[in-house]
């Protein structure tokens, strides 16, 4: 008789019987390490909700008086810090034989940092209270850093080929309703707006540390240790570039649709007659909570048939919701928060789909021995991409948002038109 978890788990994917790559003892543990995964990963997808930079560490930083500057570095700090440092880190991970820990570690790391950003919001005001936010971001994005790294090799390693979206899906899922919950007290709860932001920062710390403690309990079968790699060493896995072509387009393609990350705040510059108070940003973070819920789980188990069409199809995506924006401003209607809310909800569903699909189609592209390295050289050169296109539409801005929209949405086709041509490798 099957027990609980073998239950969920072949109610939860399409087809729980083929082995996906995975040897004897991995597939035997994989309906409870499938679970795994979704338990740990939803607190971490919980902890990216609640902890948003583009809306309520903006709107923290806005309320505690920081000032512009800190507020306009927490998007770059954020993503690009994520990504960056994984090219130097892949080979320190790769001599693990056990890289679970790496993401448990970092998950908690992740945990501890958002406490102390909810305590340095309870106890700092202006340029102090903006300094050491972002700096605790920066130590939050550095984690994540570790933990992005180390994630798709564990991931590959204990879940089969074609259940790893539905996982990622899930989580992703389960975590936006969560953040849901606080969008609605955002908009009707009876609790001040600033104590309920810092209750929620400080339950995502929580989220963050169970879910590594969860995260730990993984049945990971040992790997041979690799050699640590020097830094001449990591600097050459960019050569991977060249010698498969496969990737150079997949990076190609992702670096095209990074707008579905940046161009959010220039949404809100958009909607020049927008208000600033407290509900719209219950209404901001409910659009984009929802685009989630309704969308990962989709995009996931599509992902799981063709992460390819995947990235096809939320280019196209991005690139509609983005023409919707200039078309709203054009016609009068986007200083109606609403109308703005509606965009970024369609904008959001693009951008899960563009982190569902890259993330399942570098997991089943990359060999099992180079999926650390695979992640690391796309990470690092599509951080230098966000770092790059963040400071040029910072400098185009001062001719209009909706150049920036448009040059985002133009981007977004061609990095549909990118993908196109990517090899089907589910």
């Amino acid at each position: 008789m099957k027990d609980i978890e073998e239950q969920l788990f072949e109610a939860l994917v399409d087809d729980p019987e083929p082995d996906g790559g995975l040897d004897g003892d991995q597939k035997q543990a994989e309906p409870r390490n499938f679970l795994r995964h979704v338990a740990a990963l939803s607190g971490s997808k919980l902890g990216d909700g609640l902890v948003d930079a583009k809306l309520v560490l903006s709107w923290l930083l806005t309320h505690l008086g920081a000032g512009s500057v800190f507020i306009g570095l927490l998007v770059p700090v954020r993503e690009a810090g994520s990504l960056l440092p994984q090219l130097f880190t892949a080979g320190a991970i790769g001599a693990l034989p056990r890289r679970k820990w790496v993401w448990a570690v970092g998950s908690i790391v992740q945990g501890l940092a958002a406490l102390g950003i909810a305590l340095a919001a309870m106890v700092m005001q202006r340029a102090a209270a903006g300094l050491a936010i972002v700096g605790l971001l920066a130590v939050l994005a550095l984690a994540r850093s570790a933990c992005s790294a180390s994630y798709k090799d564990v991931l590959g390693k204990t879940v089969g080929k074609s259940r790893r979206g539905s996982a990622t899906g899930l989580a992703s899922s389960i975590g936006a309703a969560g953040v849901i919950i606080f969008a609605l007290l955002l908009l009707w709860g009876p609790v001040d707006r600033a104590p309920l932001v810092i209750g929620a920062i400080l339950l995502a710390g929580a989220a963050w540390i169970l879910g590594g403690a969860v995260f730990a309990t993984l049945a990971e079968k040992p790997q041979p240790r690799e050699d640590m790699l020097s830094l001449r060493q990591s600097l050459a896995q960019l050569s991977l570039l060249r010698r498969d072509g496969q990737l150079s387009r997949f990076v190609v393609a992702r670096s095209l649709l990074v707008g579905t990350a940046l161009a959010p705040p220039y949404l809100l510059v958009l909607a020049a007659g927008q208000d600033t108070d407290d509900r719209q940003l219950g209404l901001l973070v409910l659009a984009s909570a929802l685009a989630s819920l309704l969308s990962s789980w989709v995009w996931g188990r599509m992902s799981d048939r063709s992460a390819r069409r995947v990235l096809i199809w939320s280019g196209a995506a991005a690139s509609v919701a983005l023409a919707l924006a200039i078309g709203l401003k054009v016609a009068g209607l986007a200083g109606h928060a609403a109308a703005i809310a509606v965009v970024l909800f369609g904008l959001m569903i693009a951008y899960h789909g563009v982190r569902q699909g890259r993330s399942t189609y570098l997991v089943d592209m990359a060999p099992d021995d180079q999926r650390a390295a695979y992640t690391a050289v796309s990470n690092l050169v599509v951080g230098v991409v966000i770092l790059v296109a963040g400071a040029a539409s910072a400098a185009l801005a001062a001719l209009g948002a909706p150049w920036v929209i448009a040059v985002f949405a133009v981007a977004s086709v061609a990095g549909a038109w990118v993908a196109y041509g990517l090899d089907e490798v589910g």
